[in-house]
């Protein structure tokens, strides 16, 4: 099996449903958010004490530990914000878009106070939100649709693309 990366807007499901994923095909599972949590600390004081671009140095970090085969990985929201993040998950495997509508994002999130792009006014988040969209449309090599499905659909969708 080769990697395969998830991808996908925060609250589109990428960790519950790269566990179950893992649990199915097995090899190993990595959450480079969790990654970043574990090494570095908690995302949110990522962001306060050091900023966004800190963040994203980590986040590149953790994911280039992943270039092995036989893993499954979901990634941060944001892991598409850097061109070479893209590149290397294109070179090392097959990227799978969650992809989730906003509003059901907005439904899955409400006033998460975790998540320190989901504190920006909805302009912002609808912004960020369709910018997102075209660089993981543009990455994916298979896109799932996830609104108004259970984690363990979406599992059974990708596995059915898998074979």
């Amino acid at each position: 099996m080769q990697t395969l990366y998830l991808i996908g807007f925060m609250g589109s499901g990428k960790s519950t449903v790269g566990r179950l994923l893992h649990e199915k095909l097995g090899g190993s599972y990595h959450d480079t958010d969790q990654m970043v949590v574990e090494k570095y600390g908690e995302i949110a004081a990522i962001f306060e004490q050091k900023g966004e671009n800190q963040f994203r140095d980590y986040e590149t970090e953790m994911l280039k530990e992943t270039a092995s085969e036989n893993f499954v990985v979901s990634t941060g929201g944001g892991i598409i914000e850097r061109k070479e993040n893209g590149e290397f998950m294109k070179k090392n495997g097959l990227i799978i878009y969650l992809d989730t509508s906003f509003d059901e994002i907005g439904d899955r999130l409400g006033n998460d106070p975790v998540r320190p792009l989901w504190r920006k006014n909805d302009s912002e988040k609808q912004q960020l939100y369709k910018r997102r969209n075209k660089l993981y449309a543009g990455l994916a090599d298979i896109t799932v649709t996830t609104d108004q499905k259970s984690p363990y659909i979406v599992v059974e969708e990708i596995l059915g693309h898998l074979q």
